[in-house]
C-alpha cells in the first residue's frame, strides 16, 4: 500500500523572527524558545517558502514536533510569514548593560494599591496552573482586559503605571520581572480606562527576549535605549481605540 503524504506546520501560537545569522521560535504557549542556526535554520527558511515542511532533515523534524513547534497536518498548509529581525552590530561581547537595581520611584497610596492588585492578579494567572502554559495565560489575560472603549494611555500616565507598578513589585515575594511588570501595567491601566500596547520581542548577540510597554505612537515606556535592539513579535492592544 501507498504511503499517505506526511505533512507538517508550526502551529499558530508559533512565532518565528530572523536575525540572518540564526532563526528564533517562541512558542506562546508554552513560553519555550528554539534557536536555530547554519543548516537548520536554511532548511526552515526553505520549508517556510514552499510551505512543505520535507525541506527539513528528518532528525530536526522530530525535535521540531517533540517540541510542539511543528504540528502534523492533514494536507500542505500555508506557514506563517517569518518576521524579519534587526540585525545587530557585532559586539564580540563588548557591549555593556546595567545589572544594578534601582530603587523605584515613590507613588502614591492609592496609586501603589492599584498597582499590588494589577500584579497579584497577573501573578495569580502565571502561577495558578501548569507551569508549561504559563504564558499562555498571561496573554490570554492581556486580550481578556484589551478593549476598544479605552482611551490611549499618554506616555505620562503609561509611565505613572510602570513605575507604580515597579514599586509594588520590589517588595513582591515573587518573580516580578519584564514579563510580570509590563503586564500588570497594562492591568493597571485598564483599570483606569486607559490602553496601552504590549509587547514582546526578540534581540540578538546574544539571543534574549523582553516584554514591555509602548503607547500608540511607539514610544517604549520607562525604558532603557537598549530596548531599541528587540523586535516586536507579539504585540497586544491598540485597537480601534479611541483617542481623548
Amino acid at each position: 500500500m501507498k504511503a499517505m503524504a506526511r505533512y507538517a506546520a508550526p502551529p499558530a501560537h508559533v512565532r518565528v523572527i530572523d536575525f540572518g545569522h540564526a532563526l528564533v521560535l517562541v512558542d506562546y504557549r508554552t513560553g519555550r524558545v528554539q534557536a536555530l542556526l547554519g543548516r537548520a535554520a536554511d532548511q526552515w527558511r526553505q520549508a517556510a517558502e514552499t510551505s512543505c515542511s520535507s525541506a527539513l532533515a528528518p532528525a530536526l523534524t522530530t525535535r521540531l514536533e517533540t517540541l510542539g513547534l511543528l504540528v502534523e497536518t492533514p494536507e500542505l498548509t500555508s506557514w506563517r510569514s517569518t518576521i524579519s529581525g534587526t540585525t545587530p552590530i557585532t559586539s564580540w561581547g563588548s557591549s555593556e548593560h546595567s545589572a544594578s537595581a534601582h530603587r523605584p520611584r515613590l507613588v502614591s497610596p492609592g496609586a501603589a494599591v492599584a498597582a499590588g492588585a494589577s500584579l497579584a492578579s497577573v501573578l495569580a494567572v502565571r502561577y495558578g496552573g501548569h507551569r508549561d502554559t504559563a504564558m499562555h495565560r498571561v496573554i490570554r489575560l492581556l486580550r481578556q482586559v484589551e478593549s476598544p472603549s479605552c482611551r490611549s494611555a499618554s506616555v505620562t500616565q503609561a509611565e505613572d503605571a510602570v513605575h507604580a507598578v515597579r514599586a509594588v513589585g520590589w517588595y513582591s515575594p515573587g518573580r516580578t520581572a519584564c514579563l510580570e511588570e509590563s503586564a500588570a501595567a497594562v492591568l493597571f491601566l485598564a483599570s483606569r480606562r486607559l490602553g496601552a500596547i504590549w509587547c514582546h520581542g526578540v534581540a540578538a548577540d546574544p539571543i534574549r527576549l523582553h516584554a514591555w510597554v509602548q503607547t500608540e505612537d511607539g514610544t517604549p515606556i520607562a525604558e532603557p535605549a537598549s530596548t531599541g535592539a528587540y523586535t516586536p513579535i507579539l504585540t497586544i492592544g491598540a485597537r480601534h481605540r479611541q483617542h481623548p
